[in-house]
């Protein structure tokens, strides 16, 4: 039997919905047409942080949330659990157009933005098991170990001084894996369990005075109106907080590419398996291959781990329910299996997937037009727990028309160009996580030196 033949679930979404109990109730759909005050289109973490912040600043404005499917359906459901303060994009890209000093604000803002994340989850009585622990990240060959305190160095350029390589012995206090032989540490990252955080944040936004609206699909977005399946909503501003799923708006299709990550996450592991592990600080763990790894330890003593496997489908189609493909729930327990050898005994328990938002140049950002009353805020590049909480304060700021801090980070107004037509977008993606895929192959074999391939593939991808 494979392993994929013993997996317990493969979508429903993810398995954060099951260990809550099950996917939600939908919530009443739009009842016909509709005039407000603004209308948001999505009911992920973008859609809602803006809302909350938004009815926070002035409690008299009539703000509706418009959703497919339910609050949290999208990666805002489905992701690793990380709240990082990782920048979403690439910093030099941004250095070179904005500026460096601009770019350390924005990086000191996201580091913030972790605290700020846990203080209204404080404030607001939301539960979703966050412990900020930070992120150890690993190195399994001479390449990796190069890129790894390459990246360190970097952060300490951007003004993260905190982050630091681990000696072996600490490393080995934190978290014993079957392949490391390097490693580093930065203090700016939460654990949270992803469905608890939005569902709970959707019930707050809503307690406020925020009509949501699930099962209601938004087809196309123009000045002052937001055409859905359920009717019309007429509103003088419009954001648009679609994240991967954008690109089924009319017009918005070679917007952002809709990049998959899948996740499988196994049964509870047992005492003895956890003292071989170690792990006790619960940090989140990620590594420097190409086909980069993510995992945290969940707080009913599980590993959740992700990576891309199958990266794009074609014409940007999306995925049916989180269901997730054989082959990527193959890999992503090979990796499991390689970083933690005892987990060969426990039973994988759930697989799924879900979509990230990608830009062409790799760059998040936020924008609002005065002119026409629309926005958005988005492009997260798998960065976006932490940045959509930035969001939704800068589109706050932005619509309330205020002169913040927040409003003259670099990412406010960035634009990026459209992705090309299909099927040059298949094969370019498909051609570059290939390349990927094949330099990790290579670094783990021979000299494990870096491989040139993957710098061949970036500058094809024009990747960060």
């Amino acid at each position: 039997m494979t392993i994929t033949e013993k997996v317990g679930a493969n979508g429903r979404v993810s398995f954060w919905y099951e260990a809550i109990g099950g996917l939600p109730a939908y919530r009443p759909p739009l009842a016909g047409d509709r005039s407000a005050d603004i209308c948001i289109v999505g009911g992920g973490f973008t859609g809602l942080w803006t809302a909350y912040y938004l009815k926070q600043a002035d409690p008299s404005l009539d703000i509706v949330v418009v959703e497919r499917e339910f609050a949290g359906f999208g990666a805002s459901g489905r992701n690793g659990g990380w709240a990082s303060g990782l920048l979403a994009g690439s910093r030099e890209r941004f250095a070179r157009l904005y500026g460096q000093e601009a770019v350390r604000r924005q990086q000191r803002v996201m580091s913030e933005s972790v605290d700020e994340l846990i203080r209204v989850a404080d404030t607001e009585g939301i539960s979703a098991d966050i412990l900020k622990s930070g992120t150890v990240r690993i190195a399994s060959t001479p390449g990796q170990v190069s890129r790894l305190r390459e990246r360190v160095a970097d952060d300490h350029h951007w003004g993260v001084e905190d982050a630091r390589m681990l000696e072996t012995e600490e490393l080995s206090a934190r978290i014993r894996t079957g392949d490391a032989v390097a490693a580093s540490f930065t203090p700016h990252c939460a654990r949270i369990q992803p469905a608890k955080l939005v569902r709970q944040l959707a019930d707050v936004v809503e307690r406020r005075g925020v009509a949501i609206y699930e099962g209601t699909a938004a087809s196309r977005i123009g000045q002052g109106v937001v055409q859905t399946n359920r009717g019309v909503v007429r509103a003088p501003v419009i954001l648009r907080a679609t994240e991967g799923f954008t690109a089924s708006l009319a017009g918005q299709g070679r917007t952002w590419l809709p990049m998959n990550s899948s996740m499988i996450v196994t049964e509870q592991l047992t005492d003895a398996m956890w003292d071989e592990i170690g792990w006790a600080g619960a940090e989140t763990l990620g590594d420097t291959a190409y086909s980069h790894m993510y995992a945290q330890r969940t707080a009913d003593g599980r590993i959740a781990l992700g990576g891309r496997g199958i990266p794009y489908r074609f014409h940007s189609h999306t995925d049916i329910a989180g269901r997730t493909q054989s082959k990527a729930i193959d890999e992503l327990a090979q990796v499991l299996h390689r970083r933690f050898p005892v987990t060969r005994e426990a039973r994988i328990q759930h697989a799924w997937c879900g979509v990230l938002g990608v830009p062409r140049d790799w760059c998040s950002s936020a924008v609002f037009d005065v002119k026409t009353g629309l926005g958005w805020a988005g492009g997260y590049v798998g960065q976006g727990v932490t940045t959509t909480n930035l969001a939704g304060r800068t589109l706050r700021d932005l619509v309330l028309r205020r002169q913040t801090e927040l409003t003259s980070l670099p990412w406010v107004g960035h634009t990026s160009r459209r992705w090309e037509v299909e099927p040059a977008r298949w094969i370019g993606v498909r051609s570059m996580y290939a390349a990927y895929r094949h330099a990790d192959h290579k670094e783990s074999k021979a000299s494990g030196q870096e491989s040139r391939l993957a710098h061949v593939a970036d500058l094809i991808s024009k990747r960060p």
